[in-house]
């Protein structure tokens, strides 16, 4: 029996529409701070990142990092979880890579409880072989790093011939990859700037979720040669 490939996922800006969610409330989180908004070019670093890089990138003063994550924490608990919705069409996509027989698993560096309560709550659990995400706030971590938590749980069950990719929406998602030697897809419905991932080195870049799994499948295709 030939054994799965392995296709780790993004999950802001990737499976889930939440960079409308994510810039709310950590701008909601600068005026509880009192501290001046950091405009849209500051926001756009709160998805794909930790927190922690997010309000560091965004100019809040070291000092006021834990009490902004904390409170950025706990408007996300209380409003951003229950309002977070998968992008139309994604489970149907994640429906054909599973009837392919890849395995399919998230990699985020959101905080792993908090994936997992994300992804029960827009129903995509039921087709993913694993939720695997950052430690507690305020304990660093890189994409790179989670990316390793889950080859170290998921990946025995892999060839260590190519077979494995990264789909993301953020240039941190290619990097994340391309540390351990996996190529990443980007994606064009996430919150990356323009020719964000490709000068990060994405593979291509899928314009339209509806193309989501055929493009994972060609890049595999292509990798088995």
């Amino acid at each position: 029996m030939t054994t799965p490939p392995l296709v780790l996922l993004d999950l802001d800006g990737t499976l889930t529409d939440s960079a409308p969610i994510i810039r709310a409330l950590a701008r909601a989180t600068f005026a509880d701070l009192g501290l001046p908004d950091p405009g849209e070019a500051g926001l756009r670093g709160f998805v794909g990142p930790g927190l922690l890089e997010g309000f560091t990138s965004a100019g809040v003063p070291a000092d006021l990092l834990t009490t902004a994550i904390a409170t950025y924490r706990a408007r996300y608990v209380a409003d951003g979880i229950p309002a977070t919705r998968a992008f139309d069409g994604i489970a149907d996509q994640l429906r054909l890579l599973r009837d392919a027989g890849l395995l399919l698993a998230v990699a985020t560096s959101k905080p792993e409880p908090l994936a997992v309560q994300v992804v029960r709550g827009t129903g995509l659990e039921p087709l993913l072989d694993g939720v695997f995400g950052a430690p507690p706030d305020g304990v660093p971590s890189t994409k790179a790093d989670v990316i390793a938590h889950a080859l170290t749980d998921v990946g025995p069950r892999v060839p260590a011939d190519g077979r494995t990719l990264m789909v993301g929406d953020r240039e941190h998602d290619v990097r994340g990859a391309a540390a351990h030697g996996i190529g990443c897809l980007g994606v064009a419905w996430g919150d990356a700037a323009p020719g964000e991932l490709a000068a990060a080195g994405a593979l291509t870049v899928i314009p339209q979720v509806g193309q989501l799994a055929a493009a994972v499948l060609r890049e595999l295709s292509a990798a088995r040669g």
